[in-house]
């Protein structure tokens, strides 16, 4: 009997008291429909690292969702690291998902090392696991911003992770649904049995999204962008218009046998609500 795929969401900590009212209320929209986990990316750095931890552990304590935490190499040393890890496993959190992270100029700025501290996820991966976590990873359908295109490469790193004790990975947004799957191949091809689910995002804002694909190298087809441009400065018709596209993707991966997708809610349940229950998943 095939296992149902999965249906899991993406959160990230506010950065003040009214953000994190907005993602209470985000998450008791979502937790009707029971989202196989919650995943809550990591702000790194003083007061934000500070509320990312106490909020990804709140998430676990008000809700019987399991909890994913994100994090990140960026700014900490391996002690620092250590710290948090310990945290997580004190509030009930066993899985991460490790990260390098960005630089604190973008994707593709140059990485700043941190002394005492790691430059390369598959480090943080090793720490992760010799503490006894369920660890997963990033991949990019896109490419590394870092990597160049060199797709042979990212899928190197990708099995060096699962090599270290990684288990699944979770892929950054695209829009194309062949990339996915050329990624997942590529692995199968090469021996590997890691489970990737892929990452979905619905456009709700033209500007953000244009903004995050350019940051991160993922390239929006142009039938995407001549839909957003006739919907023009109507904010409805952007959502309605996104969200189509998210179903239209959503269905071509769930068709080619994905394990689950994964949704980028940007701390916002309705579009993700709608298409998760357009498409069949809940």
């Amino acid at each position: 009997m095939t296992s149902r795929p999965t249906f899991s969401v993406e959160l990230f900590p506010p950065k003040d008291e009214a953000g994190e009212e907005r993602l209470w209320s985000t998450l008791e929209k979502l937790k009707p429909l029971k989202p196989d986990y919650v995943a809550v990316t990591y702000g790194a750095g003083g007061s934000t690292r500070d509320r990312t931890i106490r909020i990804t552990s709140q998430i676990t304590e008000r809700s019987s969702i399991p909890t994913i935490a994100h994090l990140t190499c960026v700014g900490s040393t391996e002690k620092q690291l250590t710290e948090i890890l310990n945290q997580y496993k004190s509030a009930g959190i066993n899985s991460i998902l490790a990260l390098r992270g960005d630089p604190s100029g973008g994707p593709q700025s140059e990485w700043v090392s941190t002394p005492g501290g790691f430059d390369h996820a598959d480090q943080l991966v090793e720490l992760a696991i010799s503490l006894g976590f369920e660890v997963a990873v990033a991949a990019f359908p896109d490419g590394h911003p870092a990597s160049a295109g060199d797709f042979e490469r990212d899928l190197k790193v990708l099995i060096r992770k699962e090599e270290l004790g990684a288990t699944s990975a979770t892929t950054q947004f695209f829009f194309d649904p062949q990339r996915y799957f050329a990624l997942v191949n590529g692995l199968k091809e090469r021996g590997s049995k890691l489970t990737v689910y892929p990452g979905v995002l619905p456009i709700t804002n033209v500007k953000q999204v244009k903004r995050m694909a350019e940051l991160g190298g993922t390239p929006i087809p142009n039938w995407i962008l001549q839909k957003l441009s006739e919907a023009g400065e109507d904010a409805a018709k952007v959502r309605e218009v996104g969200i189509e596209i998210a179903i239209e993707l959503a269905s071509a991966l769930l068709a080619g046998g994905v394990p689950g997708i994964h949704f980028y809610t940007m701390n916002s349940a309705s579009p993700t609500d709608e298409i998760v229950k357009r498409i069949g998943l809940r």
